[in-house]
């Protein structure tokens, strides 16, 4: 496998690997030994969805050395974690809503880690045998409020505060890739996965240590320096070396 998506056409969802835009469809369980359609499906009324369907969804916060530097917080000593709704989720080409106007809301560019395997206390050297892939992500932040409250779920967890996608690359080396957010065609953050403090590997185990993960779960690894402020009418580009942009409008 490579690049998986899940799309629905009419009442119809399915997954399918992405090979030079067109879509072969997927027989079977997709984190177990699914097979592929030789016939392309064609793209015609196909829609595009969030490639994966999570039971929960995981952010960690301040694991850039850059973007460390950047809030003047101190090097965590363990990774930052905390909950993010599942009903915040939002597909590639979706629009990102802000629900309050007079709230500052910033963009976060940021590496998933989709899990494929349940998972339970395990080393950082046996967590990557249990991690899928790898999709694009935007945690979006209402920093109005994320100041004013201790927890960091709310701020984080309104309606299409998540998008991510569009496809979950499996075969990739997440150690050393260029990650970039553009906003309306201006680069705003342009940072390398070598600048993360905790690498996706310690991730993993460190939270398998404290929950159990399931097929689908997502985690977010994180996001470099230059996070800034969204208005509506914007357009966001996440593009993180080896993966499909990351494409969405603000509203």
């Amino acid at each position: 496998m490579a690049a998986i998506g899940r799309f629905q056409k009419g009442e119809e969802i399915f997954y399918a690997k992405v090979v030079d835009g067109e879509l072969f469809r997927l027989r079977g369980d997709v984190f177990g030994s699914p097979s592929f359609d030789r016939k392309a499906t064609p793209r015609k009324g196909v829609k595009t969805l969030v490639p994966v369907v999570p039971t929960k969804i995981i952010a960690v916060g301040i694991n850039y050395l850059d973007h460390a530097r950047e809030m003047k917080r101190e090097l965590p000593q363990e990774p930052l974690i905390w909950f993010k709704a599942t009903t915040s989720l939002l597909p590639d080409g979706g629009k990102i809503e802000i629900p309050f106007r007079e709230h500052r809301t910033d963009f976060e560019a940021e590496l998933a880690i989709v899990i494929g395997r349940k998972i339970r206390n395990v080393s950082p050297t046996q967590a990557s045998r249990y991690i899928f892939g790898y999709t694009a992500a935007q945690d979006i932040s209402d920093r109005t409020i994320q100041k004013a409250e201790s927890q960091w779920a709310r701020c984080k967890s309104f309606d299409t505060f998540t998008p991510l996608g569009p496809y979950v690359e499996t075969k990739i080396d997440p150690n050393e890739l260029n990650i970039q957010q553009f906003q309306n065609g201006l680069l705003r953050q342009n940072s390398n996965t070598k600048q993360l403090i905790f690498k996706p590997a310690e991730i993993v185990s460190f939270i398998s240590t404290n929950m159990t993960l399931l097929p689908g779960d997502v985690i977010l690894t994180g996001t470099p320096s230059g996070v800034g402020p969204i208005q509506s009418g914007d357009k966001l580009e996440v593009r993180i070396q080896g993966l499909s942009p990351l494409v969405n409008t603000v509203k």
